[in-house]
C-alpha cells in the first residue's frame, strides 16, 4: 500500500461496520490511523469489522452510538476526546433510505433520510472542529449520484444527499480558515458483490461503465483515503465523483 501518510491519524467513521463504512475502515486502518468504527445496532458486524481489521497497520475500536441522535453523537465523540485528545479525520457516511416515488412518499420517510444525511454534521460540527483544532482536520462525507440524478423510488435519499453536498459546501467556507477541509465522494450503484440487488439492472449499468465494470467499496474508499492526505489540503468544498466515468453518458 502507498503511504498515505496517514500513520498516526485518528479517525471516526459513521456507518463503519459494513459495505462502504467498513471499506473505508479497512483503508485507513491499512494506511497506520487508528479508526473507530462506529455503529447503531448490530454488535454482531461490529466484532466481526473489528477482528477482520485487527492484523492491519493500525487500530482498530468499536463504538456504539446512533448519530442521528445528538446526545449519543455528543456521547460518541466525547469518547473520542478521552481516549484519543484528538481527531484527524471523520466520515460521514451513516445513512437511511424509505424507498418511495416522489407521489405518494410518507414524509415520515423522506424526513428520516434527512435526518440521518444531516443531523450527524448539523449537530456535531462544533464538536468535530473543536477536536481537529489546530489541523490539519479532513471531514468527508458519502453522497450519492441521487443527488443529482433522478433515481426510481429514490426521492428520499436523493434529497437527502443533495443536501448533504449543500451542507459540505456550506462547512468547508466556514471551516477552511480552522486548517480542516470539508468533501464530498459521490458514486452511482454500488457492487455489493453476489447479494447486489437488481442484478440486471447493475449488469446494465456495469456495461454502460467507460471503465468496465460498476464501483465497488474500495474505489469509494480509495477516494476518501485522497482527501484525507495531506496534498489534498487545498481541496474544499467539492463533490468529488468516483464512478468509473458512468455519469458521464448520462
Amino acid at each position: 500500500m502507498a503511504d498515505l501518510g496517514l500513520e498516526g491519524k485518528v479517525a471516526l467513521v459513521t456507518g463503519a461496520t459494513r459495505g462502504v463504512g467498513l471499506a473505508v475502515a479497512r483503508k485507513l486502518c491499512g494506511a497506520g490511523a487508528t479508526v473507530v468504527l462506529n455503529y447503531a445496532h448490530r454488535e454482531d458486524d461490529a466484532h466481526r469489522a473489528v477482528k477482520e481489521l485487527a492484523p492491519l497497520r493500525g487500530e482498530a475500536v468499536a463504538l456504539r452510538a446512533d448519530v442521528t441522535r445528538a446526545g449519543e453523537l455528543e456521547r460518541l465523540l466525547g469518547q473520542v476526546r478521552e481516549r484519543y485528545g484528538r481527531l484527524d479525520v471523520f466520515v460521514h457516511n451513516a445513512a437511511s433510505w424509505n424507498p418511495a416515488p416522489a407521489v405518494g412518499a410518507d414524509p415520515a420517510g423522506v424526513h428520516a433520510d434527512l435526518t440521518a444525511a444531516l443531523d450527524p454534521l448539523l449537530h456535531g460540527a462544533p464538536a468535530i472542529a473543536g477536536l481537529m483544532a489546530g489541523g490539519p482536520g479532513r471531514i468527508v462525507a458519502v453522497s450519492s449520484s441521487g443527488a443529482h440524478s433522478v433515481i426510481p423510488r429514490y426521492v428520499g435519499l436523493g434529497v437527502a444527499k443533495a443536501a448533504l453536498e449543500s451542507l459540505v459546501r456550506y462547512l468547508a467556507v466556514e471551516l477552511a480558515g480552522r486548517d480542516i477541509a470539508v468533501n464530498a465522494v459521490s458514486t452511482s450503484k454500488i457492487d455489493k458483490g453476489p447479494g447486489t440487488p437488481q442484478p440486471e439492472v447493475a449488469a446494465a449499468l456495469a456495461a454502460r461503465t467507460p471503465a468496465g465494470r460498476l464501483t465497488n467499496p474500495e474505489d469509494i474508499a480509495d477516494t476518501v483515503a485522497l482527501l484525507c492526505t495531506a496534498e489534498a489540503g487545498w481541496i474544499h468544498g467539492q463533490v468529488i465523483t468516483a464512478d468509473g466515468g458512468l455519469g458521464l453518458r448520462g
